[in-house]
């Protein structure tokens, strides 16, 4: 037997008692709707075209036109109508069976989306409510990066990634290596408003991130403030660069960073070129914070008083007087001319959304290959989930393509940093 149609076709077919093959209906016209079978079905269960209104909130002409347009549509009668009475025809029971299913199979999949994203959003809310009241009580310092260290230590780092300790130029970093590719090269530089988070916090983001691209990592400590101000990270950035460049050639290395992370990897990009520095291959920014005027958000309206309030805060630690007008703190409002190809993702929920979008749009008008991608969810660095949120997963599947890509375009050993 010879099977003809695929998909919902082949599911309807007939079977021809003279050839013994089965054969496909035509597909479903394309202007049946979900809200026709709704009005069909209830006027079927209902035999009575005023409760069926009632019960679907519609007005009765509205419901009429409704099962008249899903008539035209299939070319049949579904409902014999007079006077007093409603009744099904042949064609219109085989319908209602077939309609119940399909309503409630879509039912079922809706309420059991809306019910994991629920459970997913719970979740990530719980995992970063410890930080949050942290840094919204304004607590010790000390409190703060013990809480965000313990939020980070909820994932695991990748099976197959291995860390080890490595002093990049006197910049005491880790470096993560999947199987079979000992060398780093990506440098990444961790997010944490430039007060948190260490290279050992970000092993696991770091790690997904290698495991996605099969490429190493180097993650380097830079210094935090307050302690530590403004250049203080950017210095250790750029030494890590150098040491790492002098071993394989700044071709072959693609720069990554998250929320801050990902500002101070445009900040380094800038540096880099100011002192006519080789570049790297590519540059991938995680949710990016690279607006420290803080105008990009105030303006936007994104983003509830409390954390305008704390991204106010840790930007000010860090920069410890020095102006956020400074293209070079905020990169946002530099002039990204010659920058190599980037990739920058964002969350439809986030705080930094439209800075995001505005680096975009400003380094494609100053000539950069810029790409930009928007995940649905509702947090900052929503990478960080990457173990239970697909969308992170996804994310960061792409941001590995992105690297693998970029080394790919790199020349053999391209010549050092300098």
């Amino acid at each position: 037997m010879r099977i003809t149609g695929s998909g919902a076709r082949g599911i309807l077919g007939g079977m021809s008692e003279r050839t013994g093959e089965v054969l496909a209906f035509p597909q479903a016209p394309d202007g049946v709707e979900i809200r026709h079978l709704r009005a069909f079905v209830a006027v079927a269960e209902e035999l009575n075209f005023s409760r069926a209104a009632t019960r679907l909130y519609l007005s009765q002409p509205a419901l009429s036109r409704q099962i008249r347009a899903l008539e035209r549509l299939l070319g049949c009668e579904l409902l014999r109508r007079s006077t007093h009475r409603v009744e099904l025809t042949v064609a219109g029971s085989a319908l209602l069976d077939r309609a119940r299913r399909l309503l409630g199979d879509l039912d079922e999949a809706i309420a059991t989306t809306q019910s994991v994203g629920g459970e997913l959003a719970n979740r990530m809310a719980t995992m970063w409510a410890p930080v949050l009241e942290m840094v919204s009580a304004d607590r010790d310092i000390q409190d703060m990066r013990t809480a965000y260290e313990a939020f980070l230590a909820q994932a695991d780092v990748p099976e197959g990634v291995a860390v080890r300790p490595v002093n990049a130029g006197g910049v005491s970093s880790l470096a993560l290596s999947p199987a079979g590719e000992p060398e780093p090269a990506i440098l990444y530089l961790h997010g944490g408003g430039y007060v948190v988070g260490s290279a050992y916090g970000y092993r696991p983001l770091a790690g997904a991130l290698v495991a996605a691209a099969g490429a190493g990592a180097l993650v380097p400590d830079y210094r935090l403030a307050p302690e530590h101000p403004f250049p203080a990270a950017l210095e250790d950035a750029l030494t890590a660069y150098r040491w790492l460049a002098e071993q394989h050639g700044a071709g072959r290395i693609v720069v990554a960073g998250d929320s801050v992370g990902g500002g101070l990897v445009c900040s380094l990009l800038l540096s880099l070129r100011a002192h006519e520095l080789s570049p790297p291959g590519g540059a991938v920014l995680l949710c990016p914070a690279v607006d420290l005027t803080g105008r990009s958000v105030l303006s936007a309206g994104t983003g509830d008083e409390e954390q305008v309030a704390v991204a106010r805060r840790t930007a000010e630690a860090y920069l410890a007087g020095h102006s956020p007008e400074d293209p070079v703190v905020s990169p946002l409002h530099a002039d990204l001319t010659g920058l190599p190809p980037l990739l920058v993702q964002a969350a439809t929920g986030d705080l930094v959304l439209p800075e995001a979008r505005l680096l975009v749009d400003r380094a494609t008008a100053h000539g950069v290959d810029a790409r930009l991608e928007v995940y649905p969810a509702e947090t900052h660095v929503f990478h960080v989930f990457w173990s239970f949120l697909p969308e992170a997963a996804d994310a960061l599947q792409q941001a590995g393509g992105f690297v693998q890509e970029r080394l790919a375009a790199a020349p053999g050993r391209a010549s050092s940093a300098g």
